[in-house]
């Protein structure tokens, strides 16, 4: 009896049932949508058929549209110029980005974009309405309530219209509350999927992750969420190795990129040097790989 008590209590969700045609109407195309960032944009793939048939891979000429990403990697990797282009980018094409800056407050993120958007040759006034900034920094409700958050950018995004979203940091909403990462991360992949946004969660690195690794703040339960992971790190030359591995001088610098995996396109699955200019501007290079003589090939 106590069993069929609990049986007749249970509830059968119906509509979360159905087969490849009855969803098939929800189902996205998936595009590129351009990140500003030189090198990066053919790093994604799709697949397809020629004219005879045959299956092709072709670049998708950007990240995959309503894809939600983060971006990892240790300070001073690149990351917040990654995000910062993505977001110039989208404006100089005329589409609206939502911009949520949790760690600096607006007018010093503004500063920032458009030194940005100087050294990318994109006309500030091109842009200006088209960035849209939640300033969660100045206001402490949208870092520490969800809801007040979720509001926020589901006005922001219906009132500009808004197609992607930056949060820079998604790590800033739970500092200090480390365990509730996973269920931070995964109200936001669920609300940015609703509204179709194609999203960028800067993730900060703790000091005893591995560098090239999708491991951050939150633990690796933050890149299993998301549909993909980008890594940036960076690391100092401070071995005669390391001076033969990289071909580079004692005391320099090297940083390099990766991406770790993406549910939603294919993509190359090799880490690749990244340069970041002396006007602020990060580029993707060629990808390191070497022989068995120590000699680097791109």
């Amino acid at each position: 009896m106590e069993m069929r008590a609990e049986s007749e209590q249970r509830k059968i969700l119906k509509e979360s049932v159905g087969t490849l045609a009855h969803f098939r109407p929800e189902v996205p195309q998936i595009s590129g949508i351009p990140s500003g960032v030189e090198g990066l944009d053919d790093l994604f793939f799709t697949t397809g058929h020629d004219e005879r048939g045959q299956l092709v891979i072709k670049p998708l000429g950007g990240y995959p549209s309503g894809s939600v990403l983060q971006i990892t990697g240790v300070p001073d990797s690149g990351k917040s110029l990654m995000v910062e282009q993505f977001a110039i980018k989208q404006a100089s094409m005329g589409y609206s980005c939502c911009f949520v800056t949790v760690e600096q407050p607006a007018p010093f993120l503004i500063a920032g974009l458009r030194q940005r958007a100087l050294a990318l040759g994109v006309n500030e006034q091109l842009i200006e309405d088209r960035i849209v900034i939640i300033d969660a920094a100045s206001h402490a409700p949208l870092r520490e309530d969800l809801m007040a958050l979720g509001d926020t950018l589901a006005y922001a995004i219906k009132q500009y219209r808004c197609r992607s979203v930056v949060i820079d940091s998604v790590t800033g909403l739970y500092e200090a509350r480390e365990m509730q990462a996973r269920q931070i991360v995964r109200f936001l992949y669920h609300f940015l999927k609703k509204w179709r946004q194609t999203a960028l969660l800067i993730s900060q690195k703790r000091s005893s992750h591995e560098d090239i690794s999708a491991e951050a703040a939150g633990g690796y339960a933050v890149g299993h969420i998301v549909d993909g992971t980008l890594v940036l790190s960076k690391r100092e030359i401070m071995s005669a190795y390391d001076e033969r591995w990289y071909h580079l001088p004692f005391g320099s610098v090297i940083r390099l990129f990766r991406i770790d995996g993406c549910r939603v396109a294919g993509h190359d699955t090799r880490v690749h040097t990244l340069d970041i200019s002396e006007a602020g501007l990060i580029k993707v290079g060629p990808p390191v790989t070497h022989t068995k003589g120590g000699q680097e090939e791109a």
